[in-house]
């Protein structure tokens, strides 16, 4: 479809140095900056089937078999800010090539670890490879492609691979694991993550924001502290419940130790998050929707797998397989998105996909114990997947389109920060409400009500998120 936008003027060709989507150089970059991308999501959930195998072969604990999950989430999330601020001050080439290798470095320590805390540090040091990592794949993709439509389809691009990593996670770890050994599923990391670097150092070009090359070291440790002490409080949850004090004094000193970040950073010259960034409403708003949405991610992905393996016998291969097309429902959904924010609008698409994936949850939730697997996993868990893809395309769109000079790596830490810290925070709740209604019962019937409510609170945050995309979000993707 032909630009409205004016033909650019003689000079401005001349600064326009970014090659167009449709050349084969842009398309090397997208492709390094979503492999990026997929690796770090996958590696979110692809351990889960091989937590059973990691335990008897490393002897690990029961609290040792969480942390395995929980030091990558941990650090994740504490480092995201940091490495986004990394990518706009010491340039997106060398911030990605950075945090992918120490990413594939980590993944291989953790595949070849003899000892449970050699495994568990490992996860730590795989968690700050992709916190350094993910801000730098958004901010490659949005600077490799104009403003505009194409920008728009290269970040649906982006977050359908991000979105497919998660959904793979499951498959993937099932056929490692039944087909290999727990292992590879991090040692697949080293050769894909080789390639990757291989490739990004011939097709990346370096870029960064002409902003002071200064980091802000008090903040970093700051936001990274109090945003580490949130998550391990909110892991806690799961084990402690909401009003221990294991889980309280994480949260609440988490809580009080951004309170003094967002004071240090309104008094720094050259802060790590300027506050500024907030001032956009659509950076505000779709950051706040896209906690939401992560939950609801996460959430479907955890339950619909619990209730395949614990409630109809699914072996974890089975699992993986089944959900299949879901993972294909959230790609269509993201590709779907930028073709229908096009016409429609990004603000009313995120909604509609809001609604789509509230539909799916209320769908889900009328699961039984005897459930058939098409009725009870296949259409619901499409439904769900495809509303994810439709929204969470369009909100990131909106973010990044909010961002000022300077800040696009900020905002695409925040935007990752979101997500993943929605997901965390989703996962603890609805794991909560699952067990006040299963109890200490492991009958399917008892499983099955547990998991059933756990999808109808979903359904229910998600028309609240549709409700407030509706009143909050900006009607066009370049309004502050």
């Amino acid at each position: 479809m032909a630009s409205m936008a004016p033909a650019p003027t003689d000079i401005q060709q001349t600064l326009i140095s970014t090659p167009t989507p449709r050349t084969t150089r842009t398309l090397l970059v997208l492709f390094a900056a979503c492999a990026g991308q997929f690796l770090v999501v996958l590696d979110v959930s692809v351990v889960n089937v091989a937590l059973p195998s990691m335990r008897a072969d490393l002897g690990l604990s029961t609290a040792g078999l969480q942390w395995v999950l929980n030091a990558y989430a941990i650090a994740f999330a504490g480092f995201m800010l940091l490495g986004g601020r990394a990518a706009d001050i010491f340039g997106r080439k060398r911030t990605f090539l950075f945090g992918l290798g120490l990413f594939t470095v980590a993944s291989l320590a953790g595949g070849l670890a003899q000892e449970g805390w050699q495994l568990l540090a490992a996860r730590g040091v795989q968690g700050l490879g992709a916190a350094v990592l993910a801000p730098a794949t958004l901010t490659i993709v949005t600077s490799a492609v104009p403003a505009g439509p194409a920008r728009t389809r290269a970040i649906g691009t982006w977050s359908a691979v991000g979105a497919a990593g998660g959904a793979a996670g499951g498959f993937v770890g099932g056929a490692l694991t039944d087909l290999l050994s727990w292992r590879w599923v991090l040692l697949i990391n080293v050769p894909v993550g080789a390639l990757v670097i291989a490739g990004a150092v011939f097709w990346l070009t370096e870029s960064r924001e002409s902003v002071s090359r200064r980091l802000d070291l008090p903040g970093a440790v700051l936001v990274t502290a109090g945003l580490a002490a949130v998550a391990y409080g909110i892991v806690q949850t799961e084990e402690a419940g909401w009003i221990s004090v294991k889980t309280l004094l994480p949260l609440l000193g988490g809580l009080m130790v951004l309170g003094v970040f967002a004071l240090v950073e309104a008094r720094t010259a050259v802060p790590l998050m300027p506050l500024k960034v907030f001032r956009s409403r659509a950076v505000t708003a779709a950051n706040v929707t896209m906690m939401i949405i992560g939950s609801a991610s996460f959430t479907m992905w955890f339950f619909m797998t619990m209730y395949a393996q614990n409630v109809l016998d699914y072996s974890p291969l089975k699992a993986g397989l089944a959900l299949i097309p879901s993972s294909i429902a959230v790609v269509v959904g993201s590709t779907l998105a930028p073709r229908l924010t096009h016409r429609a609008g990004a603000a009313n698409i995120a909604v509609i996909g809001a609604l789509v994936a509230a539909t799916g949850l209320g769908w889900q939730s009328t699961m039984t114990a005897d459930g058939g697997y098409f009725m009870a996993i296949m259409i619901p868990g499409v439904l769900m997947m495809m509303g994810i893809g439709l929204s969470a395309t369009p909100l990131a769109a909106l973010a990044m389109a909010g961002a000022g000079p300077g800040d696009a790596g900020l905002v695409s830490g925040l935007i990752n920060t979101s997500r993943t810290m929605g997901g965390a925070l989703g996962l603890a709740i609805f794991s909560t409400v699952a067990a006040s209604r299963t109890g200490d019962s492991t009958a399917a019937t008892d499983l099955t009500d547990g998991y059933a409510l756990a999808f109808r609170v979903g359904a229910g945050l998600l028309l609240v998120g549709a409700a407030l995309m509706a009143l909050w979000l900006p009607r066009r993707a370049d309004t502050n």
